[in-house]
């Protein structure tokens, strides 16, 4: 396949390639599933408390290259000056209601209002875990740029967003992030909803970030699918990728990779260093919560690929020999 902006099949977004979203006719297998199911999916230890020393930010990394794991997709990237927020989601449960649904395993590491300035936010799509309410109505009228996919600003306006700072985007768009950084909204395999009804009717992307010194990728949610390579010949190689590795089921296969599929796609992007997200935050999968990160670990060592997995909450610099805390280890049972 080539690079190429999105397409539609009556009214709805459809995936570069065919792609089952595991929906509504296989619910009853994967409530099976969950019933029966004897995996550590929450943790029986409480994670953390993780907390971030904001001062940091008052000091710019000296690799130029910074990121902040808030848990999940969400990221503070620091990146040739530039400081960027990837869906943020704050509140405790990614759901259409806080007292129902998927419960964070901790806490953000720092509250919102202690976040350091903002050069831009991201919102990949419209999904609970991506998108959420509460952490958009904080922004609610901030002069803070927002880049998201096609349709979903629709939501982010609902939320409170200023409507002249929301620039959504098609596959293969470009938009400059003040005057030296380049965001480039590229494909990805998934789907998009907030409900039953409106199923694919916002767009779904993964992103090139390009500063002057540092080239990333910010992957989102996505199954494995050739157009990696695409991406790769197209905008590669990376300094980091940040690719999804958690929520990965039998019965949705095509859209979430997992770690086997997360660490092809590395390589198919021609990266240089691995960051796994979208694991260990929420319980979003029938796998052991530390499955995702303990999988990734025999993978990347059978395929020669340097991991950058940082502590929840601590800024950490990005270099070649990459970084792995294993911050996890002491919270397995």
């Amino acid at each position: 396949m080539t690079l190429a902006g999105s397409r539609k099949k009556e009214g709805k977004y459809i995936n570069p390639i065919p792609t089952s979203d595991g929906g509504l006719g296989k619910l009853l297998p994967i409530l099976v599933e969950y019933a029966t199911n004897k995996a550590e999916n929450i943790p029986k230890k409480t994670l953390g408390p993780f907390k971030t020393d904001t001062a940091i930010y008052n000091t710019p990394p000296a690799s130029g290259l910074r990121i902040t794991w808030a848990g999940h997709s969400s990221l503070l990237i620091e990146i040739d000056g530039k400081r960027i927020l990837t869906d943020p989601v704050w509140s405790q449960r990614v759901s259409f209601s806080q007292s129902i649904g998927p419960k964070r395993f901790f806490a953000p590491p720092m509250a919102l209002t202690d976040l350091p300035p903002l050069d831009a936010v991201i919102v990949s799509h419209d999904h609970y875990d991506h998108l959420d309410k509460a952490t958009m109505q904080f922004f609610a009228g901030k002069t803070i740029p927002f880049y998201c996919s096609l349709g979903v600003g629709q939501y982010l306006a609902d939320f409170g967003i200023v409507k002249n700072y929301i620039n959504e985007m098609d596959w293969g768009d470009s938009m400059m992030i003040g005057h030296d950084c380049v965001l480039t909204a590229t494909p990805a395999r998934h789907f998009s909803g907030r409900g039953i009804v409106n199923r694919n009717t916002t767009l779904w992307s993964s992103f090139v970030i390009k500063g002057p010194k540092h080239n990333i990728f910010f992957g989102a949610d996505s199954g494995w699918f050739e157009g990696f390579k695409d991406i790769g010949e197209a905008f590669g190689p990376f300094d980091l990728t940040m690719l999804e590795v958690g929520a990965y089921g039998q019965y949705w296969p095509q859209i979430h990779m997992g770690p086997d599929y997360a660490t092809d796609a590395h390589l198919a992007l021609k990266g240089k260093v691995m960051m796994p997200i979208h694991w260990g935050t929420f319980n979003l999968a029938p796998h052991a919560w530390y499955e995702p990160a303990e999988r990734l670990l025999k993978y990347a060592k059978q395929k020669d690929i340097t991991l950058f997995m940082p502590t929840p909450g601590t800024p950490a610099e990005v270099e070649e020999k990459g970084l792995n805390t294993k911050w996890w280890k002491p919270f397995m049972s």
